[in-house]
């Protein structure tokens, strides 16, 4: 008896066939939002490459993590731009109480508590005179063990002001495992560290770095990755792991699903998938010419991260996301 006639397309005929079928699904709690805070601000600045992104004032990064909240966003991940004059050669600024990403973590905590997830970014770049992600050594090249030290006291300081998740994101050599002896020592236990374990030196950082008004001159080849390398990738995310990482992430996202993909198959510990500020501002410069469909473009975006095997996604977009698969589902 022959087999009877198949049509896939039966399951895609209607709205409902198709939502009912779906695989893969971006939940809003699956999400993280990204937030500058800008010292001395009065007033949020908006990022001229980043349409819709700003540097928040204390006061806007309180009521920003509020719509977030209200959204379902699962996460918030604070970044701070200190005045040019508060920074120094080894980026003092990120280990001071009062700093101004400190004291953001404070804001953010007071305003939502445990509502949302407070992540802290744990790097020195955004507090260095020089822009590079930790301290110098005489010859110019960044001295991995010494800018360990100032790493593991960062941390300490960011749990102390309240932060749920440190994200150490420098790529130097034996970062996590400094950070979490640092945080068991002095009794942030139940502070997790998120790793960004395969951080590539790649060119979609642009806009970021208008963000956080990087110093940098010169690059990072020397310790962020390569982008034609998978498995010096994994090797990173092992080491991660076996120095205590929480959640493991890949940075970029889009360029690097392949990434995500072998990173998931890898290990059985929570992957993240950041999409940078360079694919967010791509798409955005492509809609604001009326050539693609924006919205459907985000959503597209996230599900192929998701896809990958990212289970939490940092994107510009977080908010409004979170609004946009409501709407959807």
């Amino acid at each position: 008896m022959p087999y009877p006639e198949i049509r896939p397309r039966r399951l895609r005929r209607t709205a409902a066939l198709r939502r009912l079928v779906e695989e893969t699904r971006v939940a809003p709690a699956e999400l993280v939002l990204p937030l500058f805070v800008k010292e001395g601000l009065t007033e949020p600045r908006p990022i001229s490459s980043l349409p819709g992104v700003v540097q928040h004032s204390r006061e806007s990064l309180r009521k920003a993590a509020h719509e977030a909240v209200g959204a379902g966003v699962g996460g918030l991940m604070l970044f701070g731009v200190p005045e040019q004059a508060s920074k120094d050669e080894t980026g003092s600024a990120g280990l001071d109480p009062d700093g101004i990403l400190n004291v953001a973590i404070r804001d953010v905590i007071a305003e939502v508590g445990d509502a949302t997830v407070v992540m802290s970014d744990l790097c020195l770049d955004e507090f260095t005179s020089h822009g590079h992600c930790g301290v110098l050594a005489p010859d110019g090249s960044v001295d991995n063990d010494a800018t360990l030290e100032l790493y593991a006291q960062m941390g300490m300081a960011q749990a102390e002001a309240g932060a749920h998740v440190v994200g150490p994101s420098g790529m130097m050599d034996g970062q996590i495992g400094v950070i979490r002896k640092g945080l068991d020592r002095a009794g942030f236990q139940d502070v997790a560290v998120l790793a960004y374990a395969a951080k590539y030196a790649g060119a979609f950082y642009g806009p970021f770095r208008e963000a956080v008004e990087s110093t940098l001159q010169g690059d990072r080849r020397t310790y962020q990755q390569d982008p034609g390398n998978i498995r010096e990738a994994l090797r990173e995310v092992e080491l991660d792991v076996a120095e205590g990482a929480d959640v493991v992430m890949v940075k970029p996202a889009l360029p690097y699903l392949d990434v995500i993909a072998a990173v998931r198959d890898r290990v059985d510990i929570p992957v993240a998938a950041y999409q940078v500020s360079g694919e967010y501002a791509m798409v955005e410069a492509a809609a604001a010419n009326g050539w693609i469909d924006r919205e459907r473009v985000i959503l597209e975006s996230l599900t192929s991260i998701k896809r990958a095997g990212a289970q939490i996604i940092l994107t510009y977009w977080a908010t409004e996301a979170a609004h946009l698969l409501r709407r959807r589902y």
